[in-house]
């Protein structure tokens, strides 16, 4: 909160917020100005423009509060609520996966394999819904079926397709293959949980929920799994797309070809990392 005679203005409380969060983020100024133009429901350029103009008490108070959250370590989506992907406003809450960047890959690769016709599609553990609605919004005719284990991470799924006027993406609840009975599906997609229970990275990741991020000794549980269920749940020709590690990609390759996969191809992320293996069940 402002002594008294202090600058309570935006420009002031930035350099403080950047100030305060220089030692636990690597982008601390961006940091700072997306906690507070979310507060002011302002875009980031209205601090710059008006940045003159005081805040008010309340403002300052709640201000304090996301810093020292942010301070602390956890994401800025789940401070704000909100996180972008594929251009879509998302909600976001600590049930589901922050949404990456490097997911999207996944979805160019669905949008490439399968033409704007109309098509039965699946998206394993779902989360908020980031994949399944991306590919709703590009491709109108597909009809999808969103899958996940848990109840409240469904519920921030479905709070986002209303918010998106999205219909044509049905939520049921469910491990992966389990709510699909015998339906056969044109494209299966899933960015299952891949890290190793014993990697270091999960102390970064301590904020997201564990069951959607680590999968066994080696992070590859729920690949293994997903690869043996697909082939029930594909039509003839139909294409497995799996958002994976950086390291795994092999591993999984030879898997996909011993459960009898064909043109199995992985692609690489912005970084160059490998990140998406695509197989067609023959």
């Amino acid at each position: 909160m402002n002594t008294p005679g202090e600058d309570a203005s935006i420009t002031a409380w930035l350099r403080r917020g950047t100030g305060q969060l220089a030692a636990s983020s690597g982008s601390a100024h961006l940091d700072a100005e997306i906690l507070l133009a979310t507060l002011l429901h302002k875009p980031r350029s209205f601090l710059l423009a008006c940045g003159e103009q005081p805040l008010q008490a309340d403002i300052i108070a709640r201000y304090q509060s996301w810093l020292a959250r942010r301070g602390a370590g956890e994401p800025l989506a789940y401070i704000t609520g909100r996180r972008e992907f594929w251009s879509l406003p998302l909600r976001v809450t600590p049930a589901v996966l922050v949404p990456r960047p490097e997911t999207e890959l996944l979805v160019q690769r669905a949008l490439a394999l399968l033409p704007d016709d109309q098509a039965e599609i699946a998206d394993l553990g779902t989360g908020s819904g980031a994949i399944a609605l991306a590919c709703a919004r590009e491709r109108p005719r597909w009809r999808i079926t969103a899958t996940d284990i848990s109840t409240a991470a469904l519920e921030v799924a479905a709070a986002n397709a209303a918010s998106l006027a999205l219909r044509n993406v049905q939520f049921v609840q469910g491990a992966w293959f389990e709510p699909l009975t015998d339906r056969r599906f044109q494209l299966l997609l899933s960015n299952p949980p891949y890290v190793g229970a014993g990697d270091p990275a999960l102390a970064e990741l301590r904020f997201e929920p564990h069951a959607a991020l680590a999968s066994g000794a080696d992070g590859m549980d729920a690949l293994r799994l997903i690869c043996a269920g697909a082939p029930q749940h594909l039509l003839p020709g139909g294409w497995l797309v799996l958002e994976h590690g950086a390291a795994q990609a092999a591993a999984l390759a030879a898997l996909l070809v011993a459960h009898g996969f064909a043109h199995v191809r992985c692609h690489t992320d912005l970084a160059g990392l490998d990140r998406v293996t695509e197989a067609q069940w023959p």
